[in-house]
């Protein structure tokens, strides 16, 4: 990993939905964008937050610097001080600092996901890693050594600008190969008729996850494309909010 020091990164903001009547002890749920690592921001991702506080989540939305002027590990290295922010206060607005979550759609499932299950970057920032599970929807870039070999692309393409020109980078931004029976328990959720690229590199990771976790928590929604897949959270009865407030239940249990 190339250091890059905490006040290089710039200054980012975050939203927080807390539920009207807050113990203290909520779960606690902080949700990365997506936007090809390059764009997006938080603020469009106001409704997620607004509906899983009415659903007793108190809910974190982040944002993180952006290509090119920034790179997947800076990215990352955001990501793990939000969520160590979020550890160190959000007892005040409600939530419980002992069960918190990540999740994120696209290319902000992947930073859930490479949070997760690689501890550098909580090592960063002084902590050790306090997630309790992540959520991946329809997460980009599981394999992405796997898919940018496959890809070829020309140097100074978009993609390289976020994960560099160098191989070695691209392994190391890779969930896929970090993968332990250390690893918080993952929500697994794709689209039927989502990017030809998440969907190879989805099943990749699944099959690696699957030799650590036999019966892993997938959910194939087969008429769903990309965007759908984030966009179905404004319904506030989708189903897909019951497998979350599930999942973080039983994960907080066992753990």
């Amino acid at each position: 990993m190339e250091e890059r020091q905490l006040d290089i990164l710039p200054q980012k903001q975050l939203n927080i939905f807390s539920p009207k009547r807050s113990s203290g002890k909520r779960d606690v749920l902080i949700f990365l964008h997506g936007g090809s690592w390059r764009s997006g921001n938080k603020d469009i991702y106001n409704f997620l937050g607004n509906r899983l506080a009415r659903k007793g989540v108190v809910a974190v939305i982040i944002d993180y610097p952006l290509s090119p002027d920034y790179q997947v590990h800076d990215m990352a290295l955001a990501a793990a001080q939000a969520v160590k922010w979020t550890k160190e206060n959000i007892a005040g607005y409600g939530g419980d600092p002992k069960s918190i979550f990540v999740s994120g759609h696209s290319a902000g499932g992947h930073l859930a996901a490479l949070i997760s299950v690689r501890n550098i970057y909580f090592d960063s920032v002084g902590i050790q890693n306090p997630i309790k599970g992540a959520v991946l929807i329809d997460a980009a870039g599981l394999d992405m050594h796997w898919f940018l070999q496959e890809m070829d692309y020309e140097p100074g393409t978009s993609y390289l600008q976020a994960f560099t020109d160098d191989p070695e980078v691209w392994k190391a931004t890779s969930p896929i190969y970090f993968l332990d029976a250390h690893d918080p328990p993952l929500l697994i959720m794709m689209g039927g008729r989502t990017l030809p690229g998440i969907e190879k590199t989805t099943f990749r990771f699944l099959e690696a996850y699957r030799e650590i976790e036999p019966n892993p928590e997938f959910h194939l929604q087969k008429r769903k494309k990309h965007v759908p897949m984030i966009a179905q959270f404004l319904y506030s009865p989708n189903k897909t909010y019951r497998w979350i407030l599930d999942f973080m239940e039983k994960s907080r249990n066992e753990n």
